[in-house]
């Protein structure tokens, strides 16, 4: 295991070394400045990326899982990520599923030793059925948390695709997965903070990976969200606006259309665009793969 001590994240950051004397809003600036940088790293990666987002989408398009793994930060920005799914695309909550080291619970206080453990991230892969349908997508800033490489050692030994998002080149989490997504983050505001830029690139990583594969899977219509669950007013009123965006209708046609549409703003835009009931919009949608885009252009 790398020495945590010799890792960039780990180092301390010259351009802040006055960080105790600096104002509110030099403060503020100097952490503007180091977040554009862990933008211009992310910038470095996109390829590997690019590729990763291809695997996820084979992934559910055949009956997968993405099965993130994480612990502290990581994790949580992965569990972040997994839950925010279902209402923006409107996936079943199982197909894009979070593994943190300590449970649940430790999304809001640290469960002590848990990231340490060798054992406890196969157990939980075990316990959720981990099959080589899926993806596991490992997320460790240091690149180095035993939780995480050894719950990409055991995913790669079952044959599933896997994943590595860390902060530092040559990581020992890359190292056990297909792709190695590296974004070279370097040191800290405040020295060892990975909460800080190493958190953000990684939550840029995973906007891309998740957005991304649910453009693959035709969860938008150009760029809106046409299978948002409709849970709260806030995401009622959004679909209208959807349906409103992507024909043209009136308010009222489109909440009329919405209503036939069981809800359903992708059935909705079909039905309007295309003139037709909405039964008839679902069983062309079903025929597209849920394409809109593909119903449209008659294929």
């Amino acid at each position: 295991m790398a020495n945590l001590s010799s890792l960039p994240t780990e180092q301390r950051n010259p351009r802040t070394l006055d960080l105790d004397e600096m104002s509110p809003l030099q403060i503020a600036q100097a952490m503007n400045e180091e977040d554009k940088r862990a933008a211009e790293a992310v910038g470095e990666v996109l390829p590997q990326i690019a590729e990763a987002i291809s695997l996820a989408t084979s992934c559910l398009q055949r009956g997968g899982r993405i099965v993130y793994v994480g612990a502290g930060t990581s994790g949580r920005l992965a569990m972040l990520d997994a839950a925010e799914c279902p209402p923006t695309f409107g996936v079943s909550p199982n197909r894009v599923v979070c593994i943190l080291a300590g449970g649940p619970q430790a999304f809001m206080q640290a469960v002590e030793g848990a990231e340490d453990s060798t054992t406890l991230c196969k157990e939980e892969l075990e316990r959720i059925g981990l099959s080589q349908d899926d993806l596991v997508i490992g997320l460790a800033a240091s690149g180095r948390t035993p939780f995480v490489v050894h719950g990409l050692r055991y995913a790669r030994s079952l044959g599933c695709n896997t994943v590595a998002i860390a902060c530092v080149k040559d990581s020992e989490i890359g190292s056990e997965a297909g792709i190695a997504i590296e974004p070279l983050t370097g040191p800290e505001v405040l020295t060892g903070s990975t909460r800080l830029k190493a958190g953000t690139a990684q939550k840029m990583v995973l906007n891309m990976i998740s957005t991304g594969t649910m453009v693959g899977l035709h969860k938008t219509f150009q760029n809106l969200m046409i299978d948002v669950q409709q849970t709260n007013e806030k995401l009622k009123d959004r679909a209208r606006r959807i349906v409103v965006e992507a024909t043209g209708c009136s308010d009222e046609r489109a909440r009329k259309a919405l209503e036939e549409a069981s809800g359903s703003a992708k059935v909705a835009i079909v039905a309007i665009l295309l003139g037709v009931s909405a039964d008839h919009a679902a069983r062309a949608l079903d025929g597209a793969c849920g394409s809109v885009s593909a119903v449209l252009a008659g294929k």
